[in-house]
Order: C-alpha cells, then structure tokens, then sequence
C-alpha cells in the first residue's frame, strides 16, 4: 500500500498541470525577435552623457610631456592603407517598405507576425505565433511547438529563458460566450538565418517595436511595456 501512495506521488509531481478558473484557454504566444545587425544610431541623450563623462575624466589625467607624445611621429611609417566604409543602414528593402523582408530595419528589432486564424477570433487577424496548451510538459514547450509549427524548424531560434517574460488576460470582443484566453508571452530570438519559409497562415510581416502598435492598437501600451528595446 505504501509502494503504490508514492508511485502515485511521483507521477503527479513528474508532470505540472497548469489550472485556471472559469475554463480559460491557456496560450504560449512567441516573440519572434531579430536582433539589430548594424550597430544603431546612439542617443542624443546617451551621446551628451559620453562627452560630459569624457570631459570630465579628461581634468584628472596625467599630462605628459610633448617629447613622450611626438616619438611615435618618428617611426617609420608603412605604405598600407585601410578603407573604412561603414554599413548601409538602409536596405532595399526599406525603399520598397517590404515587411516579409528580414533584411530592412537593420539597426533595429523586428518580430514576426502571422496573419490567420487565431484563438478566440472567427476571422482572419494578426497575430504572433502561438498555441493553445495541452498535454505538453510545460509551457515553454508549447511555445517551441507554436513556433515550429509556423518555421518548421528551430534550429536556427533561441529561446530567451524557461519563464515567460509576461501575459495577459483577453476577451472575445465577437462572442461574450466564448472563455476568455490567458496568453503568456515567451522570447525567442534569429540565430544565423536571413530567411524562413513560414507557413500555416495567409500572410507574414517583420515588423519594429513602434509598427507593432498598427496592428494592436489596444495592446499598444502593454506591448511597450513587455519589450524592452
């Protein structure tokens, strides 16, 4: 009798449940993140902090002597001759305003937008790759799955963490009948990859933190909130 009590207790604590009132779908929504691949623009703000910090070290330095300076002027110098040309922060793609491009937006984050059917929508709409939780063991495997189920492959994905990194609780504003959707949000980021050949929905976009806004205007502030970029 005993044997049997603790067989059963490690198979209730081997798997975690996930329990919600009102019979709320639970859903594992995936921020699909491609970071800057220029180095971006620095702040004006950020740049006056540098230059009042550099002056401000400048005052404590040791003063060497012009002699000490000038001996480097005395060494023999090489015929060789470096170009420096910096990147292009603007892309083909900027011109043409090509959302299901990955190559624009190039010193800045964009994440991936899917257009179909969703959870608690009877219409097509945008949305980030997600899934409604199940049977899998835990919910950041259900984010693994929503977004292998759009790319079809994660070996070029990275996910930032076990934890999710926010969520929200969302009524159908078509149907008060239907149970409301607890969506937790997980990060997963580009590795190596230009290009992927989405699918299972009408339509992809990659688009920045400020265009997120466009297409959820009523999670606009929450959005703003949860990425930090």
């Amino acid at each position: 009798m005993q044997r049997c009590c603790s067989s059963v207790g490690r198979s209730a604590i081997g798997k975690r449940w996930f329990s919600s009132s009102n019979n709320d779908k639970i859903v594992a929504s995936v921020l699909f993140e491609r970071l800057p691949e220029v180095v971006p623009k620095i702040d004006p703000t950020v740049y006056a902090f540098q230059e009042f910090s550099f002056r401000g070290r400048q005052q404590y330095r040791r003063e060497y002597p012009e002699s000490f300076l000038k001996k480097s002027d005395t060494r023999g110098k090489g015929d060789y001759q470096i170009d420096y040309k910096p990147a292009p922060r603007t892309s083909e793609a900027d011109k043409t305003n090509d959302q299901r491009s990955l190559h624009r937006a190039l010193d800045r984050r964009l994440y991936l937008l899917v257009h179909g059917t969703t959870q608690g929508s009877g219409k097509p709409v945008w949305h980030f790759p997600e899934k409604v939780y199940e049977s899998e063991e835990n919910l950041r495997k259900c984010a693994e799955s929503a977004l292998e189920s759009f790319i079809g492959d994660l070996s070029h994905t990275y996910f930032v963490g076990n934890a999710p990194m926010g969520h929200m609780v969302m009524q159908s504003t078509e149907d008060k009948k239907i149970p409301s959707m607890k969506r937790f949000f997980f990060k997963s980021q580009v590795i190596a990859a230009n290009k992927f050949d989405i699918r299972k929905c009408d339509d992809p976009v990659w688009v920045t933190k400020d265009e997120l806004s466009e297409y959820f205007p009523e999670q606009a502030e929450f959005l703003n909130k949860m990425i930090i970029s």
